[in-house]
């Protein structure tokens, strides 16, 4: 579990604890993961806590090769790490914002995908993939964000037809906005993190309500989860009325929720 010490990364791993799982957890905070295995282990998992910068290739290839030695094998990889921005395209000053996105939201997942993959097949594995909302739809001031959601749509779909008799499922999860540290360490126009978070925080759904709508999926090994009702209404609507659901989602980041 990438992405494992804070927000729906965090409350994913403390919901799959109870079921006695074997689980990884990787991030930046090493205190922050700790604290995360600690409460994992008290609700009955086994853990491994894994330092990891998942921008990095080779920090990749040694969270799975790590994996495979302290467990022996692999059932599920879940790609949750993520990083976020919040500002019109026209006020943005520092482009490297864009490139910082893909490695965060996109990349990291092809590295971890990639040196995952043998050893998903030999267990006939499960990818899970927390998306996005704004990854099946264009959300205004998110555009290199809702840009590294498409593209994790767009891989994952043509991915999951070359798995096809692999035994290897693709599960992507799609949350609209969810309380969580990403809004105040988004970055603003000059690349520097928020500080704070423009979202109404109590007004839109809780990571750990996130993780619970999660956990069925990936039991299920869905092919999509779409977390909220717009967001599922929205997908058919686009289809014979764009204009309509950008409209949706000019009102839905102006009020915050």
């Amino acid at each position: 579990m990438t992405g494992a010490s804070s927000g729906i990364g965090r409350a994913l791993c403390e919901a799959l604890a109870p079921q006695g799982p074997r689980l990884v957890l990787a991030a930046r905070d090493q205190a922050r993961l700790e604290a995360v295995a600690g409460t994992c282990r008290s609700r009955g998992a086994q853990t491994l806590v894994e330092t990891t910068d998942v921008t990095k290739p080779e920090e990749c290839a040694r969270l799975v090769a790590r994996t495979i030695s302290h467990f022996g094998g692999l059932d599920v990889l879940v790609n949750n790490a993520g990083a976020g921005m919040i500002a019109p395209f026209e006020e943005v000053t520092d482009l490297s914002i864009f490139e910082q996105l893909m490695r965060v939201n996109y990349l990291s997942c092809v590295y971890l995908t990639h040196h995952a993959l043998a050893h998903l097949k030999k267990s006939g594995g499960q990818i899970v993939v927390v998306a996005s909302l704004a990854g099946l739809t264009g959300v205004p001031t998110r555009t290199g964000y809702a840009a590294s959601k498409h593209a994790l749509f767009g891989f994952y779909d043509s991915l999951r037809i070359e798995l096809s008799g692999t035994g290897v499922a693709v599960t992507m999860l799609a949350p609209d906005f969810v309380a969580s540290e990403i809004h105040e360490r988004a970055a603003g126009a000059d690349g520097r993190p928020l500080g704070k978070s423009p979202m109404q925080e109590t007004r839109i759904m809780t990571a750990e309500r996130c993780a619970a709508l999660m956990v069925p999926a990936m039991e299920k090994r869905r092919r999509l989860l779409v977390m909220s009702l717009r967001g599922r209404v929205g997908r058919f609507v686009r289809l014979v009325a764009p204009g309509l659901i950008d409209g949706v989602a000019r009102r839905a980041v102006a009020r915050g929720r």
